[in-house]
């Protein structure tokens, strides 16, 4: 592993008037790991996300990418520079194909001056190829993305985003709408994109789907930071106690256990 981080976040504060959204947040990730940005909802994940894919910037801290201090001044810029964002909501065209969608703003064309046109057929066998290279077996890059499961549609984002060079994949809570044994495809991509040597930062409100994959962890609560830590020193149970809810869940269950031994008494 370099000694120099891929992406690094260093006291990274950022306002929204007089509302603290992030405060003094610090971040690393090297390339081939997998780095787990936790949270619950209002932690302040998405706008750590929005300033990393160049939406926004913050007020204060710096963004470093390999060692080199950054500012993006559009998302176009931060994707030009490697970093490339699968959101939520995929931002794919259900009605378009997956070649469409897998080359979207990027399409390869033939022919010259006012003839170019765009290049289907080689598009079609790129796209085919990509997704088989990280497991997606597509009989027709013609078929409809509408068709895909959700699963399937978020490993569309992490091939294409691997296939246009990305060097750190920032995913936003990929699993959230997805069944278990969709997750568990997604995961295994997430492990897929790893090996080849990004940097993948992974978000999630969802310790269960985050832990498996994670080799670090930075845990969020209300826009500010409860630590970085490797996965030998913190626990599944450890992380979700550190979550905002977890102590009120702790809580919680202590005292259904209370009336229920109670009920049992009389």
């Amino acid at each position: 592993m370099s000694a120099v981080p891929l992406i690094e976040v260093r006291s990274i504060t950022k306002y929204y008037g007089s509302v603290i959204a992030l405060k003094d947040i610090s971040m690393i990730c090297y390339a081939g790991e997998v780095m787990c940005l936790l949270g619950d909802n209002g932690a302040g994940k998405s706008t750590l996300i929005k300033m990393l894919s160049g939406m926004h910037k913050p007020d204060a801290g710096k963004i470093l990418l390999d060692g080199e201090e950054v500012v993006f001044q559009s998302p176009r810029s931060a994707l030009n520079r490697g970093i490339a964002t699968v959101y939520q909501d995929l931002a794919t065209v259900p009605l378009m194909s997956i070649t469409r969608n897998f080359f979207m703003g990027r399409e390869p064309v033939r022919g010259w001056g006012p003839f170019q046109r765009f290049d289907i057929a080689a598009s079609d066998k790129i796209a085919q190829r990509e997704m088989l290279n990280i497991g997606i077996d597509v009989r027709d890059p013609g078929q409809a993305v509408g068709t895909l499961s959700g699963g399937e549609r978020q490993c569309l984002a992490i091939a294409r985003a691997i296939y246009f060079g990305a060097k750190v994949l920032i995913l936003d809570e990929p699993t959230s709408a997805l069944g278990v044994h969709q997750a568990a495809v997604v995961l295994r991509y997430v492990m897929e994109a790893k090996a080849r040597g990004l940097a993948v930062i992974f978000i999630s409100h969802n310790v269960h789907h985050a832990y498996p994959v994670g080799d670090r962890f930075t845990i969020l609560n209300r826009g500010r930071s409860e630590g970085t830590f490797e996965k030998a020193e913190i626990t599944r149970e450890q992380v979700m106690l550190m979550m905002a809810g977890g102590r009120e869940l702790e809580q919680l269950t202590a005292e259904l256990d209370g009336a229920q031994g109670g009920e049992h008494i009389k």
